[in-house]
């Protein structure tokens, strides 16, 4: 079967682009997932069941807007309990993110790759066709498994609106 395809949603520095997959809106169960931790473990939406998670996906955790949106993120779970899972998915490899994540001071925030199969972004409706990365976007899934907010970035090189995901989250404890 042949995944869907949109277009017109999003644009990378002002090019349209195609984003592979469906379109994963509020109030739908989130879907499932795999895709590994830093030390090469299986992550899937069942790791952190009956937790509320907050999805961060990034192009590549190295560029300068991805970095600058997993810092906020990571600053702000500060102040979130534990029972808010906080994750940063991108396409790019466990160790590199590790790499990152130990440099810049990364705590509170989990990164996730989803190098191997693109789980993450075909299922969530995030993959980018002509680039292979996934599209810039925040989910808040709630402690049921449902999806409570989304933010599908409209420009890529473009930050999403962090004080709005929060709020979702906070909502929800």
């Amino acid at each position: 079967m042949m995944a869907e395809k949109r277009t017109g949603v999003i644009t990378f520095k002002g090019n349209p682009v195609t984003l592979v997959g469906p379109d994963i809106t509020v109030g739908d169960n989130a879907p499932d997932f795999k895709v590994v931790d830093n030390g090469l473990q299986p992550v899937t939406l069942d790791s952190a069941k009956g937790k509320v998670q907050l999805i961060a996906v990034v192009p590549s955790i190295d560029t300068g807007v991805c970095d600058t949106m997993t810092r906020k993120f990571n600053q702000d779970a500060a102040d979130l309990p534990d029972s808010v899972a906080v994750y940063t998915i991108s396409v790019d490899l466990p160790f590199a993110q590790g790499r990152w994540c130990g440099n810049a001071g990364i705590e509170r925030v989990k990164t996730l790759s989803d190098y191997q199969d693109r789980s993450f972004g075909l299922a969530y409706g995030l993959l980018i066709d002509e680039l292979k990365l996934l599209a810039r976007a925040v989910y808040v899934v709630d402690a049921q498994g449902k999806v409570a907010y989304r933010e599908i970035v409209s420009e890529v090189t473009a930050e999403p609106d962090y004080q709005a995901a929060l709020n979702a989250v906070k909502a929800l404890l």
